[in-house]
């Protein structure tokens, strides 16, 4: 099944995926090179963040905002690739990374899972940039993440990236980004069919589900996220093929 993504494929059910690399208070940061290592070390999986430079180059952060991670003020969006590649992660000795440079250092060791992160219905640059350092690198790989039309865009430009939706109940705060009838189709899968993945990836304030059940019988996997304790995974693991995890050793 899915045997035109070969090594990536099989690569969905197991190990299990450090959520933004093996990080912790008291080791590297998430999201840099350190975590990224730790977790090939480790033999986990990795998921990694990435955003749009000002001067178009995809770098490896979560936020939209700089200020939590390293004490800059801004957008990532404002900076140059240079800029962002220089700023301090956390207070520690570690750098924002840039995509290139995180996949150059995992190779051919660990699946990574890429969330793109982009607003709801600008795509287009991001994705181009993605593509174009997934070119050359050799190890196994997938897009993810919450907006689908860059799973659209993906399926109409490079049809050979392996991809998975992300969702959740989209409920609070966090769901403000989207009209509130958005909120109830994705939060009930509708957008598969603009999205078109190969898997999901679901939280879980959201599992089990009977949407996911369903899809999942007709033979697209499901990833639990995030994972914080092994009394989570236990009560979802049947519903799931893996895990993305943080905080414990699964």
């Amino acid at each position: 099944m899915k045997s035109e993504f070969g090594e990536a494929w099989e690569r969905l059910f197991g190990p299990p995926i450090a959520h933004r690399g093996l990080w912790s208070p008291q080791g590297p940061p998430e999201n840099s090179i350190g975590a990224f290592q730790a977790a090939c070390v480790a033999g986990y999986g990795i998921e990694l963040d990435v955003q749009l430079t000002a001067d178009g180059d995809a770098v490896v952060f979560h936020d939209a905002t700089l200020k939590r991670m390293t004490g800059c003020e801004g957008r990532v969006a404002d900076h140059t690739a240079d800029d962002l590649t220089g700023m301090a992660l956390a207070g520690s000795d570690e750098t924002i990374p840039a995509l290139a440079d995180a996949l150059a250092l995992v190779g051919r060791r660990a699946m990574v899972h890429i969330e793109i992160k982009i607003p709801y219905g600008e795509v287009g640059p991001l994705e181009r940039r993605v593509h174009e350092v997934l070119i050359d690198h050799k190890g196994p790989t997938c897009i993810i993440g919450f907006n689908p039309y860059t799973h659209a865009w993906f399926a109409d430009h490079y049809p050979k990236a392996l991809r998975g939706l992300n969702s959740y109940s989209y409920k609070g705060g966090d769901a403000r980004h989207l009209a509130p009838e958005l909120r109830g189709q994705y939060a009930q899968l509708q957008h598969v069919a603009i999205a078109r993945p190969h898997f999901l990836a679901l939280g879980l304030d959201m599992l089990p589900n009977v949407r996911a059940d369903k899809l999942r019988k007709g033979g697209m996997p499901v990833i639990a996220w995030t994972v914080r304790e092994a009394a989570q995974w236990e009560a979802v693991k049947n519903h799931c093929d893996n895990l993305m995890f943080e905080g414990f050793a699964p």
